[in-house]
């Protein structure tokens, strides 16, 4: 970063209400855990999204059924 933006930025601070520097400070803190996280491998995302999708409770068994609309294996306990 060049230092024309650093200073320009520590102007712009000094100006600012002493609550309002404390939410840049903490937005700079977080926008600095975001960059410097190191990315997850594809099993981490999957993990992430496990249990987030809604679908019908036999969707593991019957996903042929879900996706291409063939008939259930399993006739329904209703």
């Amino acid at each position: 970063m060049s230092s024309q933006i650093i200073t320009q930025v520590i102007e712009e601070m000094n100006a600012l209400p002493d609550d309002l520097q404390q939410q840049v400070l903490e937005y700079i803190e977080q926008l600095r855990q975001q960059h410097f996280q190191p990315p997850g491998n594809a099993w981490d995302v999957l993990e992430s999204l496990a249990g987030t999708v809604e679908a019908p409770a036999d969707w593991s068994a019957e996903h042929d059924h879900y996706l291409y609309s063939t008939a259930k294996r399993q006739k329904d306990e209703s």
